[in-house]
C-alpha cells in the first residue's frame, strides 16, 4: 500500500491484524496495533473495537494471556468499550493460559458492563475451569447458561464432563451425560470416554469396566447409558 502511495486506514490495519491472528502471528498483530498509534492517524482512524478484538484474538491464539488482558485495559484507557467478542477472546486467552480465576473474573466483568456472555464466552469459561480442575464453578456456569436462556452445546457439556473426570466426580459426569440425552444434545465419543475414565478413576469403579474400551463402541455406549441412569439405593445422582 505504501509503495502505491496509498495510506492505510483503520479498516486496512484491522484486516491485517485479523490476518496475523489467523496466521498465529501475535507479535506482528501487536506491532500493527502499535503502528496505528505511532502513525498519528486522524482521531476517527485510531484503533477501534474491531482492531483491538482482533489483537486480543491473536494473543489468544499465541497463548499470551497477559498481553490479551493488557489490550483489554488499553481499550478502556482509550475510551473504547470492549464487546462480547473482545471479552470472549480474553476469556479464551486466560483459559489457554490456565488462568481460570481471571477467566471467571472477565465473565463477571461482562455482566457488570451490561454485556450478555454468549455460548462461546461460557464455553471458554467452563474450559478454563476444566484446566484448573474446578468442577463446582464449571457446573455453576452450565446452570448460569440455562438461566440466561442459552442452550449449552456438546462443547459446553464435554468441557464440564472433562472437569468432573479430572476431579474424580464420576456421578456428576454421568449425570451430565443423562442431561445431554434429555435435552437432545448430541453426544460423541469424547462424552462417553470421559465418563468411563471418570468412573475408572473413582474408588467405586467396577471390576473389568475398562474392558469396554476394547469390545466395540456400541456396547461401550450402552454401558455408559446404563451407568448414567443407575442409582444405588440411598445415593441419588
Amino acid at each position: 500500500m505504501w509503495e502505491a502511495k496509498l495510506e492505510p486506514d483503520v479498516i486496512s490495519y484491522s484486516a491485517g491484524i485479523s490476518a496475523c491472528e489467523k496466521g498465529e502471528q501475535w507479535q506482528r498483530a501487536l506491532a500493527l496495533l502499535s503502528e496505528m498509534w505511532e502513525a498519528k492517524l486522524e482521531p476517527d482512524l485510531e484503533p477501534n473495537v474491531i482492531s483491538y478484538s482482533a489483537g486480543i484474538s491473536a494473543c489468544e491464539e499465541g497463548e499470551q494471556w497477559q498481553r490479551a488482558l493488557a489490550l483489554l485495559s488499553e481499550m478502556r484507557e482509550a475510551k473504547l468499550e470492549p464487546n462480547v467478542i473482545s471479552y470472549s477472546a480474553g476469556i479464551s486467552a486466560c483459559e489457554k493460559g490456565g488462568q481460570w480465576q481471571r477467566a471467571l473474573a472477565l465473565l463477571s466483568e461482562m455482566r457488570e458492563a451490561k454485556l450478555e456472555p454468549d455460548v462461546i464466552s461460557y464455553n471458554a469459561g467452563i474450559s478454563a475451569c476444566e484446566k484448573g480442575k474446578q468442577w463446582q464453578p464449571a457446573l455453576a456456569l452450565l446452570s448460569e447458561m440455562r438461566e440466561a436462556k442459552l442452550e449449552p452445546d456438546v462443547i459446553s457439556y464435554n468441557a464440564a464432563i472433562c472437569t468432573s473426570e479430572r476431579c474424580s466426580q464420576w456421578r456428576h459426569a454421568f449425570s451430565l451425560l443423562r442431561v445431554m440425552r434429555e435435552r437432545h444434545v448430541e453426544t460423541n465419543d469424547i462424552s462417553y470416554n470421559l465418563c468411563i475414565t471418570a468412573y475408572e478413576r473413582s474408588s467405586r469403579n467396577l471390576a473389568g469396566l475398562s474392558c469396554y474400551r476394547c469390545i466395540g463402541l456400541s456396547r461401550f455406549r450402552v454401558s455408559c447409558e446404563a451407568l448414567s441412569v443407575w442409582e444405588p439405593a440411598g445415593e441419588p445422582l
